[in-house]
């Protein structure tokens, strides 16, 4: 686990999400997707020992946009849910 990461889950309505990056302006690219479909409310960036950036976002999944909403109400729960083998 990352020094900065908690146990505790974000708030109702939120979610954290991270991106890994070979660059900085790659993970602000996917970052700047990502708030074009969520409101954004904290961004934090952190070197990867190898190289690399990783990105947190927190974003709020109750005021999403039009585009994300119609896809959030018809997508379905993934049958593989906990971590990936190399999440930290």
């Amino acid at each position: 686990m990352h020094p900065t990461d908690t146990a505790t889950l974000p708030s109702v309505g939120h979610a954290e999400i991270r991106i890994v990056a070979a660059t900085p302006e790659a993970a602000r690219a996917v970052a700047q997707v990502i708030r074009r479909s969520f409101a954004g409310a904290e961004q934090r960036s952190y070197p990867v020992p190898d190289g690399g950036t990783r990105l947190h976002l927190t974003v709020d999944t109750e005021t999403a946009a039009e585009p994300a909403l119609s896809w959030l109400t018809t997508s379905r729960p993934s049958s593989g849910t906990g971590t990936h083998v190399d999440e930290v």
